[in-house]
């Protein structure tokens, strides 16, 4: 079955996503149409590019996405559709939403989608639902076979796709930093851009303790030793600790409690963390 997955911030409390199904639906009423999400906070599209990075890779191969995240739209932005590398398709405004997927699964290859020509139909004299009008028709359409990526459009460099920034990752002896990406959103965990594998660098082990420090606008926010564990439940409840999140990058979080409120930690290329091997506790000497 064809299938088409559907982002947006729009929310499920009016009728802006069951008018993107049915616009899909007119296309091809046998369309498999699913949501990633549609709680993405409004405005966010580092939060959009980020969740296509989390969700995209584990679908077949030939999964047409429409992510709809556009402060801008009406305005002289882009919508574009790409390819990726693996051979998923992303249908979205051209705003930064690609940033993560063109980062680290990259992109075969764009296209500029015109939004005269290729709109749905009677649709021209409105200019603020491109989600509906652009995003979700010519997704179905993809999704469906009627069309090929080819006719999307014309075809524009991958290195000319906007990309919104990215926190670096930064090694020093003993030490590693990076960014604090986005929350497991419900639990309140961080989860960083640094990856197991850098992680490892620091010869720290299952079991071993860690020296956090979280900064804000190289602002100390946080720190503390915590374990580095398999699983929550290693812990006591309400105590924090450091672990490998789903896409294999270090988190921290707090056993059944929220870290990032418990703390007021927030997310973004201003919120930095460092990671270091804790010092081994003195041994008690007892006469």
């Amino acid at each position: 079955m064809a299938k088409l997955v559907l982002q947006t911030d729009f929310g499920l409390v009016d009728g802006a996503v069951a008018a993107m199904y049915g616009v899909a639906f007119q296309v091809d009423p046998h369309l498999g149409i699913y949501n990633l999400t549609h709680e993405i906070p409004p405005y966010d599209i580092f939060a959009a590019s980020y969740r296509l990075y989390q969700t995209v890779k584990y679908w077949p191969a030939g999964t047409v996405f429409v992510s709809v995240v556009d402060p801008g739209v009406g305005s002289d932005r882009r919508s574009i559709a790409a390819e990726t590398n693996d051979g998923h398709y992303i249908i979205t405004p051209d705003n930064g939403t690609l940033t993560h997927v063109a980062t680290y699964i990259g992109l075969k290859g764009v296209r500029q989608i015109d939004e005269v020509k290729n709109a749905l139909p009677g649709s021209q004299a409105s200019h603020t639902f491109h989600g509906r009008d652009i995003y979700a028709y010519n997704g179905a359409k993809l999704a469906s076979k009627k069309i090929n990526f080819a006719d999307l459009g014309t075809a524009l460099p991958v290195g000319d796709v906007v990309r919104l920034p990215l926190g670096k990752v930064t090694q020093q002896p003993g030490e590693i930093s990076g960014t604090i990406d986005i929350l497991d959103i419900r639990f309140g965990s961080l989860w960083t851009n640094i990856s197991l594998h850098a992680f490892h660098e620091l010869n720290i082990h299952t079991g071993d303790r860690v020296l956090v420090s979280i900064y804000h606008h190289d602002h100390l926010r946080y720190q503390n030793q915590m374990p580095f564990t398999r699983t929550f439940a290693t812990v006591r409840v309400g105590e924090p600790l450091v672990y490998v999140n789903s896409l294999i990058n270090i988190g921290v979080a707090i056993n059944q409690d929220s870290f990032s409120d418990v703390y007021r930690i927030g997310t973004g290329v201003n919120w930095h963390i460092t990671f270091a091997k804790a010092p081994a506790a003195p041994a008690i000497i007892s006469d």
